[in-house]
This record gives structure tokens, C-alpha cells and sequence, in this order.
């Protein structure tokens, strides 16, 4: 059968065009834009086999015949699946409650050991801190000698005020001095900068420091504003950071103290270039520098040793995974069945507060209307959310108004939600280490939590 060559023209431009749309499909982000991690699409490339932030655009997952996204379509046998290039064994998110009461740890100093202006020690009080927690008790002397510090400590240990009140401390011994020092905080997310900067605003009141938060999300027009009025600390995610110093607004150049928050976070979710760029731009001499992370990869080292003089090295980290966290596996064929047991899990006594870990924006949007039918109060945050939505949906959520928050891992590091006594991953995580800092979300302050896994079954 012979084709006219009209014919033939069309059906190449049909195929032409089909390609180029399957190409865009599963295209990266493109420069400029976020995915949900923040990460900017041309200028982080991938660093290692698997990335720990997932986004819309990720590489999509599978679905399984049952109508499951289980993240791969080929199982291995034994219970193990590869996902992002992990091999993960489905056993290791199977680890009954570990009821051991922990040794309490007695700190070497109290609070009024450490020399604070009298309305910090105030300010303590009322903040309700009572003895040092183990990062703040061996990194704060360290840090008001002037020593740069990497402290490696899981989230929800006190990090945030063992390098705030040292801080504050330090600016206000230089007020009113002719040259305006800066304090520079990066964070991997907006919600936990958003964060810092609440913790800094209890901690630095009667002081008439100011700050601003620079996020994305945030009008950047009230950032700028508030940064040619003249703040002391800067607190923000590295994007915006670098948009408003490429802007000339943000002036670095009397930065001497600059703190790194959840660094092997912001290396996971591609801030690298970042980071570092942002760093070059403070003052190379006369710098305190503090790293704080829960991992010490070779990355991170790297990064220490470039940035770092001769630190202090402090650890306080704990066990692998809380032992007092019940971890188990909910098997599932179909994607009816999976909800269904989610079902029945919210629906039982000691349910109270939730938070669903799902690997993609729109999955996470089609879990809350199924949840929301089914009548229970559940809110929703990710990267495609405004900033507003997601700080109203996480203290909604925090104040016991909603109790069951889905989220993408966007929320899996850094915030301080207390009392969550289930942590469900709904999809199964990329990696171990993913998985290990979701459930962290529970089993806090002494208290018991559980993790549930939905795999295929």
C-alpha cells in the first residue's frame, strides 16, 4: 500500500509533535521554577542515586494493578522493593514498641550559668525552658566564645534556641555600636524558617531587634522593605536568599554570623549551589559559622571543611529509629482496599492526631477529598499551597481544630508538631532515611507513637 506524500508529511508532524509532548510530560522542572521541595529545576542536578524530596515533577511513580502507587512496578522477592535506586526491605519498617525509660540526661550547666542579659533570662522563663536540653547545654558555651560549631542533633532536640540564644546575646552586646552586624539563618523550608522566626520574636522580645523572614510564597515586595529599614537577623530559604542578594537588596557584607538549620536537608533538595554561593558572599574572615544536621555525609563534611574553622563538634543523636515508636506494615491489593483500612485505622480509639505522608501534590489533594467525604476534619499541605493555606492548615493542626494533616515530605523535617500519635505512610518512601524522618514526626518527649506502612500485598 503506497502513501501520497501529503500523507506522509502529516503523519511525521503527528508523531513529531507526539514526542515533543511525551518529552515535556516528564521534563524537570524548568529554570526558574520550584518543585515542591523548592529545589530549582536547571540549576540542582541530582547528586547521588535517590533525591529524599519528592514532587509533581518527580519521576512519576507506578501504578500497581490494584490501582496502588507503590513507587515501582517490579517487586523482588522477600519483601523488597527498589525505589529512586534504594532497595528497600519492607521488614525494616516492622519494629514493635520499645517501652525503655531513658536515662535523663543531666546537664553540666543551668541557664543562669550562662552569661545572658537579664531580659533574656526573662525571656527564658517565660518560653518555659526550665534545665538546658543536651544540644543547647554543650553548644551554647561554645558558641558564646565565638567558635564556629557543627552540632549533628534529630529534629525536636531544641536546636533552634541552642543557637538563638547565643545569638541574641551576641547582637546585643554590639548595639548601638557604628557598623550594624547581621545574623544570617537558612533553613530548608519555609515553614520551619517561618518557625525559627516565631521562636526568635518570644526570645528576642524587650530587645527591639527585628528580623525578617524571607521565603518563597511571602510578597517579596514586604521582605525588601523591611530589609532597607534595617534588621538583625535574616532567617529564609536559600532561593529567596539568593533571589533578593541578585536583586541588591540583601547585603551580606557585615554578616559575621551565619547558622546552617537541617544543612543535610537543603543538600537533599538541591540547595548546594545555593548555599554556597549565599556563603561566599559573607565576610570570609571574622565569621562564625554553625552547621546543624541530623546525618554527616560526605557532602556535608565537605561543606564543613570549606566553611568551618576549626569547630566544635557536638552530637546528640539518638537510636536509629525511636524506640518507643510501634512500626508495622498494613498490607493491601487494591487501591478500594487501601482506603478502606485507612478508614478503619482513623477510625479507632487513640487515633487522635494523624499526619499521612503521600509522594505526590495532586495525590495528596485526592486523599483529602476522599477523607473530607468520608467526614473526618483533615487539612493538606504542599508545595503548590500558598504559604498562607499551609501556616493556617499546620496551626490548625498543631491547636487539635483539624486531626489529620496529608502532606507531602515537605513536612517531614523540622516543624514542631507536638502530640501526633500516628505517622501513616500512605506511599512508601523513597529511601530508608525519608522514611526514618517522617516517623520522627511521633513518638516525641517521652512519649509512644506509631508508624503504619501501606505495602502491596
Amino acid at each position: 500500500m503506497s502513501f501520497s506524500p501529503a500523507w506522509v508529511a502529516l503523519m511525521t508532524m503527528t508523531k513529531r509533535k507526539y514526542m515533543i509532548n511525551k518529552q515535556r510530560s516528564f521534563a524537570p522542572a524548568r529554570n526558574g521554577e520550584r518543585s515542591d521541595s523548592g529545589r530549582r529545576g536547571a540549576s540542582a542536578p541530582s547528586r547521588g542515586k535517590f533525591n529524599s524530596s519528592h514532587s509533581s515533577h518527580s519521576k512519576p511513580s507506578f501504578h500497581s494493578k490494584s490501582g496502588g502507587s507503590f513507587g515501582s512496578k517490579k517487586r523482588s522477592s522477600g519483601g523488597k522493593k527498589r525505589f529512586g535506586g534504594e532497595r528497600i526491605d519492607f521488614s525494616r519498617f516492622v519494629k514493635k514498641a520499645q517501652m525503655i525509660k531513658e536515662i535523663p540526661y543531666v546537664s553540666k550547666h543551668t541557664f543562669s550559668d550562662f552569661p545572658f542579659n537579664s531580659q533574656l533570662y526573662k525571656n527564658i522563663a517565660k518560653a518555659g525552658f526550665i534545665n538546658p536540653r543536651p544540644i543547647q547545654d554543650q553548644a551554647i558555651p561554645s558558641v558564646l566564645a565565638g567558635k564556629d560549631v557543627f552540632g549533628m542533633a534529630n529534629t525536636g532536640t531544641g536546636k533552634t534556641a541552642a543557637f538563638l540564644l547565643p545569638l541574641i546575646e551576641k547582637i546585643a552586646k554590639t548595639k548601638g555600636q557604628s557598623k550594624r552586624e547581621t545574623v544570617l539563618i537558612m533553613a530548608p523550608t519555609r515553614e520551619l524558617a517561618l518557625q525559627i522566626e516565631s521562636d526568635f520574636k518570644n526570645l528576642a522580645f524587650g530587645f527591639g531587634m527585628f528580623s525578617v523572614c524571607c521565603v518563597g510564597g511571602l510578597p517579596i515586595m514586604k521582605q525588601i522593605s523591611e530589609l532597607k529599614m534595617g534588621v538583625s537577623f535574616v532567617i529564609g530559604t536559600p532561593g529567596r536568599l539568593r533571589d533578593l542578594i541578585a536583586r541588591k537588596v540583601l547585603d551580606l557584607s557585615q554578616c559575621h554570623s551565619v547558622v546552617l538549620d537541617e544543612a543535610d536537608r537543603m543538600l537533599d533538595m538541591g540547595f548546594r549551589d545555593d548555599m554556597v554561593f549565599i556563603l561566599a558572599k559573607c565576610p570570609k574572615e571574622d565569621r562564625q559559622t554553625l552547621f546543624f544536621s541530623a546525618t554527616l555525609s560526605p557532602e556535608i563534611k565537605k561543606l564543613t571543611t570549606e566553611f568551618l574553622k576549626d569547630p566544635v563538634f557536638i552530637s546528640v543523636i539518638s537510636g536509629e529509629t525511636a524506640k518507643n515508636i510501634d512500626q508495622d506494615i498494613v498490607r493491601v491489593r487494591t487501591k478500594e482496599e487501601k482506603l478502606e483500612k485507612l478508614h478503619e485505622i482513623l477510625k479507632k480509639d487513640g487515633s487522635d492526631k494523624v499526619l499521612i505522608f503521600r509522594e505526590m501534590k495532586h495525590s495528596v489533594d485526592t486523599l483529602t477529598k476522599e477523607l473530607n467525604h468520608l467526614g473526618f476534619k483533615v487539612g493538606s499541605i504542599h508545595g503548590d499551597k500558598r504559604s498562607r493555606e499551609r501556616i493556617r492548615t499546620l496551626d490548625a493542626f498543631k491547636q487539635d481544630k483539624i486531626n489529620i494533616l496529608i502532606a507531602t515530605d515537605v513536612a517531614a523535617r523540622g516543624l514542631d508538631i507536638p502530640d501526633v500519635t500516628h505517622v501513616i505512610n500512605y506511599d512508601i518512601p523513597q529511601n530508608y532515611d525519608t522514611y526514618v524522618h517522617r516517623i520522627g514526626r511521633t513518638g516525641r518527649s517521652g512519649k509512644s507513637g506509631t508508624a503504619l506502612t501501606f505495602v502491596p500485598a
